[in-house]
């Protein structure tokens, strides 16, 4: 891999843009919403049960509330601010690799302190460097303006 004028050069594939590594990282957060419902987090999890109860009574129903909701947010931000370059498109971004970073960062400690598996433990393993390379892509151009970033490339007309 090469870097060259922002972007990340794989041989024979051209460009991986930061754009793509955000769409990875919504389809890994999906993947990881999925594996929490699945493990049922929100029984073993106490924030996790707290803020499931305050969408609903139903634990169940107020964590699947929640999870959907964090995956609709993260392809609308793809889908908006991230592919269309718009000026906020760096914030978000920062966003969601502190968010990802946490999740990241979070369930491998929370296991390795359990000493077992926790919902969302093997997801948080693709997390984790997808946030980290869409971070290293933003700070890499700090001076920049947000809609110059290496977040994104100009569309050609």
């Amino acid at each position: 891999m090469e870097l060259r004028d922002g972007h990340a050069e794989v041989e024979g594939k051209g460009p991986v843009r930061s754009e793509r590594v955000f769409l990875h990282l919504a389809i890994a957060q999906f993947l990881h919403s999925v594996e929490e419902y699945v493990y049922r987090l929100w029984e073993t999890f106490l924030p996790a049960r707290l803020l499931s109860g305050l969408v609903s009574s139903d634990l169940e129903t107020g964590f699947l509330i929640i999870n959907v909701s964090v995956v609709l947010a993260a392809f609308a931000s793809y889908a908006g601010p991230i592919r269309n370059q718009w000026r906020s498109a760096t914030a978000v971004a920062w966003f969601w690799v502190c968010l990802e970073m946490i999740n990241g960062i979070g369930h491998p400690a929370w296991s390795v302190a359990s000493g077992a598996y926790t919902p969302g433990l093997l997801t948080s393993l693709l997390l984790l460097p997808l946030a980290a390379a869409l971070g290293w892509r933003l700070a890499r151009n700090p001076g920049r303006p947000p809609n110059k970033r290496l977040l994104m490339t100009p569309k050609k007309r």
